[in-house]
């Protein structure tokens, strides 16, 4: 057994899909129209794009909205991603426009950064120490 994919709920797919792609620099696999508004749409990392999908799932249950506003009201991130070099990643990220609600910090035996995603997460970014 092994993970394929794992999703974040976002508030808006198209607004999602450029931010993980043009922001992050996450590239799309999947595009798939699923009915109405709603599309299945997958990104992976340019590091390994066979590796790990991330869904972008909308938020259109009325409960799943709540849960990612809580989660971002309690400043709990909903995803985690690895860096190599994460202060390089922060500055680029941040000379992009990204909202950080926590710069490099040394936490343990890793160091993170917090971010808001625009689309009502916060994702987190870590690095071993």
């Amino acid at each position: 057994m092994r993970i394929t994919l794992t999703s974040v709920m976002v508030d808006d797919q198209e607004k999602a899909l450029r931010f993980y792609t043009e922001v992050l620099g996450f590239r799309k696999k999947l595009d798939i129209p699923v009915g109405g508004p709603y599309r299945w749409i997958t990104v992976t990392s340019p590091e390994g794009p066979e590796g790990v999908e991330l869904a972008l799932e909308p938020n259109a249950n009325p409960a799943a909205r709540t849960f990612q506003q809580a989660m971002f009201d309690q400043k709990i991130p909903l995803a985690a991603f690895e860096c190599r070099d994460l202060q390089a990643e922060f500055e680029r990220l941040r000379g992009r426009g990204v909202a950080f609600t926590q710069e490099p910090t040394r936490s343990g035996p890793v160091i993170v950064a917090v971010f808001a995603d625009t689309c009502g997460n916060l994702i987190q970014l870590h690095q071993p120490a």
